[in-house]
């Protein structure tokens, strides 16, 4: 989740980097623009959890790895840069990092945002728009969190992609580019014991 710019005001990505290695807050960075990264909600986190299990499961001894929010995705193209702290991202194959920076993944296969009211628009448009220009990236996936609904966009070719939206308990949504597969009722699972 992103919160408003930081004091907004321009900063270099020199500056950006400097601000992230000494502070325990996140941010993000879009053409200049920080933006602090708030605190997910329980019902958020559990989400995460239970994708990050289920496909750490699935990938077993494949050559793939995943990592939750806590490592940022760069995208730098003609048009802009950013760095964005994605809730979960696969990688297949050798991961490439940005030059000195471990903590900056530039080959994501795929990234997984689980939504909230608050970043559902900058997920949808925005980050949507910025991570297709990856050409690593094969399936950008949005995870809803307040109803049982996954949405799929799967890379067909450089500018197009197929949108696929499974809903309910019982559904399965394949994710091919690694192999998986997210059943929604474990992607969803112990979401009753939050309720009050």
């Amino acid at each position: 989740m992103s919160a408003p710019p930081y004091e907004n005001r321009y900063m270099t990505q020199e500056e950006y980097f400097d601000l992230c290695d000494e502070s325990d807050i996140r941010y993000e960075y879009v053409n200049g623009e920080v933006l602090a990264m708030t605190g997910a909600s329980v019902r958020h986190n559990t989400i995460i959890h239970n994708i990050d299990r289920s496909l750490g499961n699935q990938l077993g001894n494949k050559d793939c790895v995943i990592n939750t929010n806590e490592t940022r995705v760069q995208v730098d193209s003609k048009s802009s840069i950013s760095y964005r702290f994605p809730d979960i991202i696969v990688v297949c194959g050798k991961v490439e990092f940005m030059e000195n920076r471990n903590d900056t993944i530039l080959n994501p296969t795929v990234l997984i945002e689980v939504l909230s009211p608050a970043t559902a628009l900058i997920d949808r448009n925005q980050k949507f728009d910025e991570h297709t220009q990856l050409l690593s990236l094969e399936e950008y996936v949005l995870v809803s969190q307040d109803e049982f609904k996954i949405e799929r966009f799967l890379r067909q070719d450089a500018d197009n992609w197929l949108y696929t939206r499974i809903s309910g308990l019982d559904g399965i949504i394949k994710l091919p580019s690694i192999d998986c597969e997210l059943d929604l009722s474990a992607v969803y699972a112990k979401l009753d014991l939050l309720d009050g």
